[in-house]
C-alpha cells in the first residue's frame, strides 16, 4: 500500500484507504467528506469509513449511489469489491424507502413504503410494530401523530431512515428584523446555511443540522433562521455563559428588545417570546427517580422554532422530549457531528439530516476564520513518573500521562515563543491546572469558579489585561474568547475527537491583524496518551489540518531557533 502509484482502495467493510502523498489527495479528501468520515490516519495512508449515517446524509443532500460509486471508481487503484458496492446500494437505497405524510394537525399520519414486505415485516418488531394502527394495505399504514418522533427514531435505529413530509406548525408569530445599524448583515455562507434549513419549493426543510466551526458564526445562522421564520423561539445551549452570549448577540443583531428575551437558568427563570436555557436545566431533577421538572419549558409557549446549540451534546432525556415535538421546526448547530456516545442516528431522526456544512479549510482560505498551525509536542515522563506509570492500572495510566509534570516546563517554553499574545492553557485535571496556574503565574478558571468571577476573567482576557488564562473543560464550549492566539492543551478526555475540535475552535475567530493562531497539544511520550492523541486528531485531519511533531526536550532550542510565524 506504500506504492506511490497507489491512490485509493475500497475494502469490503466500506473502509476507504487513501494515499496522502497522492497529488489529488486534497480533492479526494474534500469529496469523501460528503459521504464518509476519517477513522485512522497512520503512516501516510488515511482510512475513511462509509457508515449508514454518512450515506443517509449524502442521500439527503441529493447525492445518488451512482455519484458515489463513480467518484470512487475514478480514483480507485483496484476494483471495488462487489460486497462494498452492494452495501452502498443497500444503505443509500433505504433512504426514501419510508415516507411519512399527512398534516401536523391531524390525529393520524400515513407511513408509505415502496417495499410492502419490509413494511409488513415490522408488524412484529417490538419497537416499530407497536406504533402501527391497523394492518398495512398497499404499502401504507396509519400512525398516530403523537408517535411521529418515536417511529422515526425506532426505524432509524433499525437501519431505515424516514423522510418526514408532514410539515410543521408556525407557532406564535413574533415580528422583528435584523438590525440595520453598523451595516450588519449575514455572510454569504451564513445566508446559504439559513436557506438550506428553511428550504425551498424544490427541497422542503425546516429541520436539520448546520455544521460550521467555532468562530464562523453559528449563532448568527440561528438568528438568521429566527428572523426568516418570525416566530417565538426556544434556544437550548451548553452553559450559562453561552445563554448570556446568545442574548447579547440577539440584542446586537436584531430589533428585539431586552424584555422580549428571557434567560431560563438557575439564577432566573424568565419565559419570554425568545427564551434561552441550558441542557443542564432541562435534565435537572432533585432525585434520580423524580420528574424532569424543567422539561415543561418545551410546552410553556407555542414555539415556532427550537434551536439546539452544540447539538452533539444533546442529552438522552432531551432526545425523548424532542421525539414529541416533531411538529415544531428544529435547528441543530454544531462544529462537529461526532458524538462519543454513538447516538448519531438519534440526531438524524429527531433533529434532522445535515442541511449545510462548509469545510474548515475553505473558510480559512476565504479569510472567515483564522489560519491555525497545529503542533503535537511529545513530552517525556520523569524517571519517577515512568516508574509510577509502569506499575499503574490502565485507567490510572491515562491520568499519570495526562498530568505529566514535565508539561508545565514545556508549556512555559511555548509561551516564551509567543510573547505578548493572548494564550489559553487547557486541561482536564484540576490539580494539574492549579499547579500550572502557579508555575505560569496565570489565573485559573474551572467549573468551580463563580459566574461573576468567570465573566470578570473573560473580560480582562479580551481586553488584554490578562495574557495567559488556565482553563478547565468549561472552555470547551461556547466561551467567547475572540482574541486567543495560542492554545496549549495539556490534557483531555481520552480520545475525544469532539473535544479536540472544540478546543482548536477557541482560536478560529479571525485576528484583526491577520496573524496566524497556534494550537499545541502536549502528549506524554511512550504512553497511552499517544493513542488517544491520534484518535482525537482525526476530525481535524479530515478537515485538512496537519499536526507537526516536536519533541518536548527540544522545545527550548526550538523556541530560540524557529521564527514565531512557524515558517522555520
Amino acid at each position: 500500500m506504500g506504492n506511490v502509484s497507489f491512490i485509493l482502495a475500497v475494502q469490503q467493510d466500506l473502509t476507504i484507504l487513501v494515499n496522502e502523498q497522492s497529488p489529488d489527495y486534497a480533492h479526494i479528501r474534500a469529496a469523501l467528506q460528503g459521504f464518509a468520515e476519517l477513522v485512522k490516519n497512520p503512516g501516510g495512508i488515511h482510512t475513511f469509513k462509509m457508515t449508514p449515517i454518512s450515506l443517509w446524509n449524502a442521500a439527503a443532500s441529493g447525492k445518488t449511489t451512482e455519484d458515489i460509486v463513480q467518484l470512487l471508481e475514478r480514483y480507485c487503484s483496484y476494483p471495488i469489491p462487489m460486497k462494498a458496492k452492494q452495501e452502498i446500494f443497500m444503505w443509500m437505497g433505504r433512504y426514501g424507502l419510508f415516507v411519512l405524510e399527512g398534516e401536523d394537525k391531524e390525529a393520524y399520519l400515513t407511513l408509505h413504503s415502496t417495499d410492502e414486505r419490509v413494511l409488513e415485516r415490522f408488524m412484529t418488531d417490538p419497537e416499530v410494530g407497536v406504533l402501527y394502527s391497523g394492518k398495512p394495505q398497499c404499502g401504507r399504514i396509519a400512525i398516530q401523530a403523537k408517535h411521529r418522533g418515536r417511529l422515526k427514531r425506532a426505524l432509524a435505529r433499525a437501519g431505515y431512515p424516514v423522510i418526514d413530509k408532514v410539515g410543521f406548525h408556525d407557532g406564535e408569530p413574533l415580528s422583528f428584523r435584523l438590525a440595520g445599524n453598523g451595516g450588519f448583515r449575514l455572510r454569504p455562507y451564513q445566508e446559504a446555511a439559513v436557506q438550506s434549513f428553511i428550504g425551498s419549493g424544490e427541497r422542503a426543510a425546516g429541520d436539520g443540522v448546520v455544521v460550521l466551526p467555532c468562530g464562523a458564526g453559528k449563532t448568527i445562522v440561528g438568528i438568521g433562521a429566527m428572523t426568516s421564520l418570525q416566530s417565538e423561539t426556544l434556544i437550548l445551549t451548553s452553559n450559562t455563559t453561552s445563554v448570556k452570549q446568545w442574548k447579547q448577540e440577539i440584542l446586537k443583531c436584531t430589533t428585539l428588545k431586552e424584555e422580549q428575551i428571557g434567560e431560563y437558568t438557575g439564577a432566573a427563570k424568565k419565559v419570554r417570546p425568545v427564551t434561552i436555557s441550558t441542557y443542564q436545566m432541562m435534565t435537572y431533577r432533585q432525585q434520580q427517580n423524580s420528574e424532569w421538572h424543567h422539561m415543561r419549558l418545551f410546552h410553556e409557549r407555542d414555539w415556532g422554532l427550537i434551536i439546539y446549540d452544540e447539538v452533539h451534546l444533546l442529552p438522552a432525556p432531551v432526545f425523548r422530549t424532542t421525539a414529541d415535538l416533531q411538529a415544531t421546526r428544529r435547528l441543530g448547530l454544531t462544529a462537529t457531528l461526532v458524538r462519543e456516545d454513538g447516538c448519531e442516528r438519534d440526531v438524524f431522526s429527531l433533529i434532522g439530516s445535515k442541511r449545510y456544512e462548509l469545510p474548515w479549510r475553505q473558510l480559512e482560505e476565504a479569510g472567515w476564520i483564522a489560519q491555525v498551525v497545529c503542533t503535537e509536542v511529545r513530552v517525556p515522563l520523569t524517571e519517577q513518573g515512568r516508574k509510577r506509570y509502569n506499575q499503574a492500572g490502565e485507567r490510572e495510566k491515562a491520568r499519570i500521562a495526562g498530568e505529566n509534570e514535565t508539561k508545565a516546563e514545556t508549556a512555559k517554553h511555548i509561551l516564551e515563543r509567543h510573547p505578548g499574545v493572548p494564550a489559553l492553557v487547557i486541561g482536564q485535571y484540576l490539580t494539574q491546572l492549579k499547579e500550572l496556574s502557579e508555575a505560569l503565574q496565570a489565573p485559573v478558571l474551572t467549573g468551580q469558579t463563580p459566574q461573576e468571577e468567570r465573566e470578570r476573567l473573560y473580560s480582562q482576557f479580551k481586553q488584554g489585561e490578562i495574557q495567559v488564562l488556565v482553563v478547565s473543560k468549561v472552555a470547551n464550549f461556547a466561551v467567547d474568547l475572540p482574541d486567543a492566539t495560542v492554545a496549549i492543551q495539556v490534557s483531555g478526555s481520552f480520545g475525544s475527537r469532539q473535544e479536540e475540535a472544540q478546543r482548536l475552535g477557541r482560536l478560529l475567530r479571525p485576528k484583526s491583524d491577520g496573524r496566524k493562531a497556534y494550537f499545541y497539544t502536549l502528549v506524554s511520550e511512550e504512553t497511552k496518551e499517544r493513542d488517544y492523541a491520534m484518535k482525537r486528531q482525526l476530525f481535524l485531519v479530515e478537515q485538512g489540518y496537519r499536526y507537526h511533531i516536536e519533541k518536548g526536550e527540544e522545545q527550548h532550542k526550538y523556541v530560540a531557533a524557529i521564527p514565531a510565524d512557524g515558517t522555520g
